[in-house]
């Protein structure tokens, strides 16, 4: 049977730190789904549309992962409706154990079939995410090595269009 996990985000924007996971994670599965969802706490940079297309680029050397979007499903659903046995998740600290703690402990009630597989961040991403480094970009301050090239010329292209 093949191993497939779905390794859901907003991605927004997709980091090194999230490219990391994903390539660690296509090492372990026979497929990795990158599941573009919508974080409705979050203003998003970046439509779903430009998420998917810039995630496919960055991603594109690695031939056994794939992405989608989603916006109207549960994790849970969307990863039962793809055939995925596991869901995969990148904890860069305490603060991200707790909380992915409580996603996986609900995902386990709706769906006990479907196993969360947590991988820690490599140390040179731990401090970072796509809040963190949206914010720093918006006051000109350096992120270039925390994102993939692709997606860290979209942002300056997108912060350059909003400054004509």
């Amino acid at each position: 049977m093949k191993k497939i996990a779905l390794f859901p985000g907003s991605f927004d924007p997709l980091t090194m730190g999230h490219l990391s996971t994903i390539e660690r994670g296509a090492q372990i599965f026979d497929e990795v789904i990158v599941g573009i969802f919508i974080n409705t706490n979050k203003k998003s940079l970046f439509s779903t549309d430009e998420k998917v297309q810039l995630a496919k680029e960055a991603l594109a050397h690695l031939s056994n992962v794939k992405v989608i979007s989603q916006e109207t499903e549960l994790t849970v659903q969307t990863a039962r409706r793809l055939g995925a046995k596991f869901l995969l998740r990148g904890i860069r600290n305490f603060n991200d154990y707790e909380y992915e703690k409580e996603i996986m402990t609900m995902n386990r009630h709706l769906a006990p079939d479907i196993e969360t597989v947590f991988l820690m961040a490599e140390t040179e991403y731990s401090h970072i995410s796509s809040s963190l480094l949206k914010e720093t970009m918006l006051f000109y301050g350096d992120v270039k090595k925390y994102l993939p090239k692709n997606v860290y010329k979209a942002i300056k292209k997108k912060r350059e269009q909003d400054e004509a």
